[in-house]
C-alpha cells in the first residue's frame, strides 16, 4: 500500500471521528437548527403547492405565498405544542392511577402463574421499570417544547436567508458550468428528499388517523397524544412502527387492568401498523430510496446513538443525502455504491 493511500485512508478516518465529535458535543446547537430546516423545508413544498392555486387563472402573489406557508407551519407547530403541553401535563396526573394498576397487574400475575414477584423485586430492585422510561419520553418531549421558540427564529432566518442564497452560490461558482453542476445537484436532492418526505408524511398521517380512530374507540386515555406519537414514530423505519404500537398497548393495560384492554389495542394498532407498511407504503414509496436495508439499520443506530429520536428520524433523508452527493465524485462513488440497496446508481 502506497503511501498516498495511506493518506486517503488517514484523512477519511480522522474527518469521521471529528464530524462524529462535532456532532455529539454540539448536538444542543445542532438539533435545534435541523428542526428548524424540517419546518423550513415543509415551509418550501406548502408554498410550492399554494403557487399552483389559481385565482381567476392568476397566481397569488409570491409574499402573499410566502405569508399563507409561514401562517400554516406556525398553527401546525402550536397545535403539536399544545397536544404536548397538554398530554404531558394528563399523563403526569395519572400516572400515580397507572402505578396502582401494575400493582394490581402485578397481583394478578402471581395468582395465574403461582409466583411471588414482590419479593423478587425487593431483592432485586426495577430501575428502568416502564413507568420511568414514560416519564424519560415526557422529559423528552417537554426539553423540545423549551427550544421551541429557538427553533421559530432558526426558520425566520433560514426564510431571510433563501433569498439572498442564489447569489451567494453565483459569486462562489462564476464559470456558468460549475454553477450549473451545483445547480443540477442540488435540484436533485431536493426532489429525492421532496419526494420521500411529502409521501412518507403521507403515509404516517394515514397511520396516525386510523390509530387514533382505533385507540378513540377503545378508549384509551389521551389518544390524540399516541396518534400524534405514532405519526412521528412512523418516520423511523422498522423499529418506529414497532415502539408505537408497543405504548398504547401498555397504557392500556395499565389504564384499566385488564389484559382484554390491552390485546384489542394491540390487534387494533398492530393491524393498521401491518397493512399501511406492507401493502400501502411500498405502493405509494415504490423505489424511491435507493439505500440498502443494512445501512437503514446501522444509520438508525449510529444516529439514535448521536441525537435520540431526532436523530434516527432523519437518519434516512441524511443517509439518502450522503448517496447523492457521494455519486458525484470520483473519489467517494464506490462509497455510494455501497450505500445503495441494489449498486446502481445515476
Amino acid at each position: 500500500m502506497n503511501s498516498s493511500k495511506v493518506a486517503n485512508i488517514a484523512y477519511w478516518l480522522i474527518s469521521m471521528v471529528a464530524m462524529i465529535v462535532i456532532l455529539w458535543f454540539g448536538k444542543n446547537i445542532l438539533i435545534p437548527f435541523v428542526l428548524a430546516l424540517i419546518l423550513w423545508y415543509l415551509k418550501r413544498q406548502l408554498r410550492s403547492l399554494i403557487g399552483k392555486i389559481k385565482i381567476k387563472g392568476k397566481s397569488l402573489p409570491p409574499r402573499l405565498e410566502h405569508t399563507v406557508a409561514f401562517l400554516f407551519i406556525f398553527i401546525l407547530l402550536a397545535i403539536n405544542v399544545e397536544i404536548i403541553y397538554v398530554s404531558i401535563q394528563g399523563i403526569g396526573e395519572a400516572i400515580p392511577i397507572y402505578e396502582s394498576n401494575l400493582s394490581v397487574i402485578q397481583q394478578k400475575l402471581d395468582i395465574a402463574f403461582n409466583i411471588d414477584s414482590a419479593s423478587w423485586l425487593k431483592a432485586h430492585p426495577v430501575d428502568n421499570s416502564i413507568m420511568n422510561l414514560l416519564k424519560a419520553i415526557l422529559n423528552s418531549l417537554a426539553a423540545v417544547l423549551g427550544k421551541g421558540l429557538i427553533i421559530l427564529f432558526y426558520v425566520i432566518f433560514l426564510v431571510l436567508e433563501t433569498k439572498v442564497f442564489e447569489t451567494k452560490l453565483r459569486a462562489m461558482y462564476q464559470t456558468e458550468g460549475k454553477y450549473n453542476e451545483v445547480i443540477k445537484l442540488l435540484h436533485k436532492l431536493d426532489k429525492s428528499l421532496s419526494k420521500y418526505i411529502v409521501l412518507k408524511t403521507l403515509v404516517s398521517l394515514l397511520t396516525g388517523i386510523l390509530s387514533y380512530v382505533v385507540l378513540a374507540v377503545i378508549g384509551v386515555d389521551f389518544a390524540v397524544f399516541w396518534a400524534f406519537l405514532i405519526f412521528s414514530l412512523n418516520y423511523i423505519p422498522t423499529i418506529g412502527s414497532l415502539v408505537a404500537t408497543v405504548f398504547p398497548t401498555v397504557i392500556a393495560l395499565l389504564q384499566g387492568g385488564s389484559f382484554s384492554h390491552a390485546l384489542f389495542v394491540l390487534a387494533g394498532v398492530g393491524t393498521i401498523q401491518i397493512l399501511v407498511g406492507n401493502l400501502v407504503e411500498p405502493k405509494v414509496m415504490g423505489n424511491s430510496l435507493n439505500v440498502s436495508s443494512l445501512v437503514v439499520i446501522l444509520s438508525l443506530v449510529l444516529w439514535g446513538s448521536l441525537w435520540g429520536i431526532i436523530g434516527m428520524i432523519i437518519a434516512v433523508p441524511i443517509t439518502v443525502i450522503l448517496i447523492i452527493i457521494f455519486a458525484q465524485f470520483p473519489g467517494s462513488r464506490k462509497i455510494a455504491i455501497i450505500l445503495s440497496k441494489d449498486g446502481i446508481i445515476d
